[in-house]
């Protein structure tokens, strides 16, 4: 059985998940690494956390499920494209597949006025915050989308205004896409409405196994 992977957004860490696998059917096969264990000390830079994860992923034997939300789902979206052969679906959830920049501006604006203990619960500290996203403004998979062949589940939050219109431009142009808008739901959709996350999940493994 294929392993399942579970990434997490920049906000949160791996626990996030939890709330979610506790309403799937089993949830024995699914693995939630934190990014910042998977960035192992190096520099905090989307270069290094990619070919960290990468990495991570290479380790785990025969197929993989990835399931990324926002920053998970873009190192998901990315390590598809690199090696399609090792992806046997893919769920992206919340994730641009353009980097917005005047939202990360206007984001990093914000946060220089947040104090450290804000980013306690966040997948890395207030300087790592920023070093991460000073790297990613670039980043554009709009044009390389079209050549991902796995099975591709994409979910969106209807009050994810941030991230509707990367859901609509991936389901149009992802061959073998399929787009749910989750009703009544923000951006951190496995921690909003867990239990409907998981039926979505649990249904759409049991016809990928």
């Amino acid at each position: 059985m294929a392993t399942k992977v579970f990434v997490h957004g920049s906000g949160h860490k791996a626990d996030s998940w939890k709330p979610t696998i506790s309403h799937m059917t089993d949830g024995k096969d699914i693995v939630c690494p934190n990014l910042s264990s998977v960035l192992e000390g190096k520099k905090a830079s989307y270069e290094n956390l990619y070919a960290s994860f990468a990495a991570y992923c290479g380790r785990i034997e025969g197929p993989i499920h990835l399931c990324g939300l926002s920053l998970g789902g873009i190192l998901a979206l990315h390590y598809a494209l690199d090696f399609p052969q090792k992806v046997k679906t893919l769920v992206l959830i919340g994730t641009p597949c353009k980097v917005p920049k005047l939202a990360f501006c206007f984001q990093n604006i914000i946060f220089r006025f947040l104090p450290e203990s804000v980013f306690k619960p966040m997948a890395f500290d207030k300087k790592d915050t920023f070093a991460l996203g000073n790297t990613m403004k670039n980043l554009d998979f709009s044009d390389r989308v079209k050549q991902l062949k796995c099975p591709v589940l994409i979910l969106c939050g209807e009050k994810d205004r941030a991230n509707r219109k990367s859901a609509y431009y991936l389901s149009q142009n992802i061959e073998n896409a399929r787009l749910q808008i989750m009703k009544n739901t923000g951006h951190v959709v496995n921690e909003e409405s867990p239990e409907a996350l998981a039926k979505i999940l649990t249904d759409y493994y049991s016809l990928s196994v």
